[in-house]
């Protein structure tokens, strides 16, 4: 699979720009990438400036180039991810008072139906949304929050027509299939319905696409009325009703600090009361349980999270009493209250458990002897209720969808996820190793493999790794890695410092002046996989999106030797720039996770020294595919844009590195389910075209 003559890669024209801060220089030369007016271009791609547009679209047709000799694996690729996805499938509908709500696909549709049918009678289903249907003229199409109104008389759902993440609100009356008011206009996609389904509460995203105000909409009557604003740049805000239907809570929360307000579900023109102020460090969720909130917490130092009580009527910081006391290294994830029960989530060395509470002080666990599992919530719209919702899934194992009575601890097998083409968990091995980081820490590393592929060094790898956050890659079951592992690959993930897989504090050593770990943890997982015989250097391909791209862009310049290719999916690879431009939605936000390299040297000089786009330098770099979306609001199209044309001039390689920009999409890329098939075929047949070609001049 390789070009007699590959084409001429792009040459970006250069343009320095000095930048003096905090009595440091950097120059950036490719800056001009950034459109000046990229919020407009958010909202309407068609008005990017007409060079970057030009440089955007030689760059897609390089790549395309590239790897045309990779077409036709791309397309087995696509045609066996597509075989193994259920065409018509169903999931299981989930019980609320006289009817069973759930979404199902038409056989080849690239969008769910939203439907629901009366307890007990299946055949007499109605449509609530057909997402194909409202689809249909977009290039782009993505639904966020869709859900009926507490008395089921409205459905409300959350459309994207640009991937910019700015959606609109479009509520139905689903008697008459009808539109109720004008569109709610700018929402972020998170709203909730008033108890008495009289208002609908939504939040604003301002012209940065910062969600900065809630209002309360007037259902019938129309009109919105102001019932928060937020004025600190650095905090997100979101609404939601409480499960029990007693508050609608209003949060305000960055990775340090959260803040709740409660509006009376049976009073929801009342302005909202806050629960406990802002005070940094301080986290806090609530969940109402009865006549009390259960408080899911790190208060008194409780790293990984502890849950408190406190009485529904007094909520503040003074009435909180410990009910599940912190203990360290049991991170407590989650937490979602019934009338009777309590259930959280709990997480410990990569691996979930849920635990349930009665409310006598009862508990027991539900978990796995696999080394590597997932347990996870699957959702419920009642609250007086003894059924538990909850999904088990391994990397070996399909999804299980299970009905699970709290009180009997029975169980009921609701839907095993069907591989249509065929799957057989007892040909492959999951594994559960450690790898030992440069400062002694332990580092879990979960590989998937067939149980007849050697270990010996001579297959090859795709090592995935995020690390930010505090969000754990969790060994899940992906239809999508079987390709690989079906040619005879092995698939890793890291569980690299940044994320929580072993806790808060695994995320706190991977965060801020710790962040070089999630660099350093990566690479030791590379190291031990090869010692251990599920790689060789040069036969490893990683790929990282997001926050994880950060990852790439870092062992890209620590160890090119290692890699044969590195695949960055909407990279984070211009920290410096991005977390210095305070226009960017995320950019105050993340200074607590990254620092403040406009106010603090010391962020400054941290951030430059590992900044994928500030340390590119004269290196043999691998094969590198970078993959942006041009109306990305999380990590903008100039990012992969600008690290790729720094890398090109600088590498010592032969080896290619390529960009391709989706000019159709944002951060999630394609929205249809089989369309997205195509961009994880791309990558894959990337994989293995970088490993076969590693090797040659």
């Amino acid at each position: 699979m390789t070009s007699a003559s590959p084409p001429s890669a792009p040459v970006a024209r250069k343009e320095p720009r000095r930048i003096e801060q905090l009595g440091r220089t950097r120059i950036d030369e490719y800056g001009w990438m950034k459109d000046d007016n990229w919020q407009a271009v958010l909202r309407d791609p068609s008005i990017l400036r007409a060079d970057i547009a030009e440089h955007l679209r030689a760059e897609n047709a390089y790549t395309a180039a590239i790897l045309a000799p990779t077409e036709a694996l791309q397309a087995t690729i696509a045609a066996e991810m597509k075989a193994r996805i259920r065409e018509d499938d169903t999931y299981p509908a989930l019980p609320h008072g006289p009817w069973r709500y759930y979404m199902r696909y038409a056989t080849g549709a690239q969008h769910p139906i939203h439907a629901r049918h009366p307890e007990g009678r299946p055949q007499d289903e109605e449509i609530l949304l057909d997402v194909s249907a409202a689809a249909q003229g977009h290039d782009y199409y993505a639904v966020a929050t869709a859900t009926h109104s507490p008395d089921h008389r409205l459905f409300a759902y959350a459309e994207d027509t640009q991937g910019s993440e700015v959606y609109r609100v479009l509520i139905r009356d689903i008697a008459t299939s009808t539109a109720v008011g004008a569109p709610v206009e700018s929402c972020s996609g998170n709203f909730a319905f008033s108890a008495d389904a009289r208002f609908l509460f939504w939040t604003w995203r301002d012209a940065h696409g910062r969600p900065t105000r809630i209002f309360r909409r007037d259902i019938a009557q129309g009109g919105d009325t102001l019932v928060y604003e937020e004025t600190d740049p650095g905090f997100f805000i979101g609404v939601e009703a409480s499960r029990s239907g007693r508050w609608v809570v209003i949060s305000a929360s960055n990775q340090d600090t959260s803040e709740s307000w409660l509006i009376p579900g049976d009073r929801p023109e009342t302005m909202p009361i806050c629960v406990e102020p802002r005070r940094a460090g301080l986290l806090y969720t609530l969940s109402h349980w009865g006549d009390r909130f259960a408080i899911l917490t790190n208060a008194d130092g409780a790293v990984d999270f502890k849950l408190m009580v406190a009485p529904d009527t007094t909520p503040d910081r003074a009435n909180w009493r410990d009910l599940v006391p912190h203990q360290p290294g049991r991170y407590i994830t989650d937490c979602v209250a019934f009338s009777g029960h309590l259930v959280r989530r709990e997480r410990r060395d990569a691996n979930t458990a849920l635990i349930i509470r009665r409310r006598d002080g009862q508990e027991h666990v539900l978990s796995s002897d696999e080394d590597a599992y997932v347990l996870s919530l699957s959702g419920s719209y009642e609250y007086d209720t003894r059924e538990l919702r909850y999904v088990y899934q391994s990397p070996t194992t399909p999804r299980q969808w299970y009905a699970y009575d709290m009180d009997d601890r029975s169980r009921h097998l609701l839907k095993t996820q069907d591989v249509p083409s065929g799957h057989d968990p007892m040909r492959y091995r999951c594994w559960r190793l450690t790898a030992t980081a440069p400062d002694g820490a332990e580092v879990p590393v979960t590989v998937l493999g067939r149980h007849d592929t050697p270990v010996d060094g001579s297959a090859p790898l795709l090592l995935y790794g995020y690390g930010s956050y505090g969000h754990a890659i969790e060994p899940s079951f992906s239809t999508g890695v079987f390709s690989l592992v079906d040619r005879g690959w092995f698939y890793a993930i890291a569980h690299v410092r940044g994320g929580s897989e072993k806790g808060w504090n695994w995320f706190l050593g991977g965060r801020g002046r710790n962040k070089a770990n999630s660099f350093t943890d990566f690479i030791a997982c590379a190291e031990h996989l090869v010692a251990t015989g599920f790689g060789a250097p040069g036969r490893i391909v990683t790929d990282g999106r997001s926050a994880g791209g950060m990852v790439m862009g870092a062992i890209a310049n620590m160890r090119p030797d290692l890699f044969a290719g590195i695949v960055a999916v909407v990279p984070f690879v211009d920290e410096l720039n991005t977390m210095s431009d305070i226009s960017l939605p995320l950019t105050p936000p993340e200074w607590p996770e990254w620092g403040n390299p406009l106010e603090d040297a010391d962020a400054y000089d941290l951030i430059a020294s590992y900044a994928a786009y500030e340390q590119v330098g004269p290196r043999p770099y691998p094969s590198i595919l970078a993959i942006g979306g041009l109306s990305d609001p999380r990590v903008t199209y100039w990012e992969p844009a600008k690290w790729i044309a720094r890398i090109r001039e600088h590498t010592t390689s032969p080896r290619p590195v390529m960009l391709r920009i989706n000019m159709e999409a944002g951060h999630g890329g394609a929205s249809g389910r089989f369309d997205a098939l195509k961009e994880a075929a791309l990558i894959q047949a990337f994989a293995i075209w970088a490993v076969e070609t590693a090797d040659r001049p």
